[in-house]
């Protein structure tokens, strides 16, 4: 499932969406979701999307701030 459908109107150059679509799929799979298109996938874009716009452009950055994100809510 690519993260353009939930890009909107955003305004970021073809390699920063690139690299949101890559972090977007290594956090799913780290956190095991299928592609079922649930609330997970939007709140991981979401995230990812806010990353991206204070100007982070590191996949793995990017991946893992949603991974902090998902650990300190589950506890």
């Amino acid at each position: 499932m690519p993260i353009t459908q939930f890009l909107d109107n955003t305004d970021f150059d073809p390699e920063a969406r690139r690299v949101m679509g890559v972090a977007f799929e290594i956090a799913r799979v780290a956190l095991g979701l299928a592609d079922r298109g649930d609330l997970a996938d939007a709140f991981i874009a979401q995230r990812i999307i806010e990353l991206a716009k204070a100007g982070e452009r590191n996949p793995d950055i990017l991946c893992e701030g949603v991974l902090k994100e998902f650990r300190e809510r589950r506890l």
